[in-house]
């Protein structure tokens, strides 16, 4: 049993050893692991995976920065942040914030790595169950709380990194990265099994973060009131509401369904 217990032991301190010299390797580590021309192969496999990781969780990025510098920025963001999760698709979690860190001056590139990552993040958000379009019209929009899909994913924006992005997925001349002459707000969410990306006027996004914030349909649209007058409050909210649900972007008024409730979701081909 002793002898069991020591090799245990012995097992559980090389894999530390192996796994801190992935990290970072130093010559202390390397003598107790092996000769270092067989420990080369593992760490240039280490590497090559999670550059492997980011490359295909970042592919606009990769084309907006060009290879070098991807794969530059990708570098530094190993050699500071090994992997913390089980999985890998949980590595590019962080990119964003170690582009933000490496680039400080380039709010358009900021903005794009959080467009990927959004869209990502999104295709893999829990799903949520769907009252029938039968029900909108039934639904007192006065007193209403909604509720908006679980992957919905909301960020301001102050640059034009949405038509960058575009332009990048559809493969057509792309445009200098510039500041909006006002700042609006970008919204990704999953439609079914497609994620989407919305561009948004200040004031679409200052109704999304406020309707998200408390629910009230009804609040929403005193807010607008304010904002736009009561002559047009009607008509903003209606077009909001109108995309929205179009959108598939509200699932729902109410209290979220128990998680155990059979799912109700929307046939391919229905009208949305």
């Amino acid at each position: 049993m002793n002898a069991r217990a020591g090799q245990g032991r012995d097992l559980a301190a090389l894999q530390r050893d192996f796994q801190a010299w992935l990290v970072r390797p130093t010559d202390a580590a390397g003598r107790r692991l092996g000769p270092p021309a067989r420990l080369a192969v593992y760490q240039n496999n280490y590497r090559t995976q999670l550059v492997g990781c980011l490359q295909e969780s970042y592919p606009q990025v990769r084309r907006w920065l060009g290879e070098d510098v991807f794969l530059a920025a990708a570098v530094r963001h190993i050699d500071s942040r090994p992997p913390h999760d089980w999985t890998l698709d949980a590595y590019a979690d962080g990119f964003p914030d170690a582009l933000a860190e490496a680039f400080p001056d380039n709010p358009d590139l900021h903005e794009l790595a959080w467009i990927e990552h959004a869209l990502q993040a999104a295709f893999v958000a829990r799903d949520s169950a769907c009252d029938p379009d039968a029900e909108w019209s039934r639904v007192d929009w006065e007193t209403a709380r909604v509720r908006f899909a679980p992957s919905m994913r909301l960020r301001p924006a102050l640059t034009n990194a949405g038509a960058i992005w575009e332009a990048l997925a559809d493969g057509t001349p792309c445009p200098a990265g510039e500041m909006l002459a006002e700042p609006g707000g970008l919204l990704v969410w999953r439609r079914g099994h497609q994620c989407v990306l919305r561009r948004l006027d200040g004031l679409e996004y200052q109704a999304l973060l406020r309707l998200r914030q408390d629910g009230s349909f009804g609040g929403l649209c005193a807010w607008l009131a304010e904002c736009v007058g009561e002559g047009r409050c009607v008509e903003h909210a209606g077009a909001f509401l109108g995309g929205w649900l179009a959108g598939r972007l509200v699932v729902g008024t109410g209290a979220e369904p128990p998680e155990d409730a059979p799912p109700l979701t929307f046939v391919d081909g229905e009208n949305p």
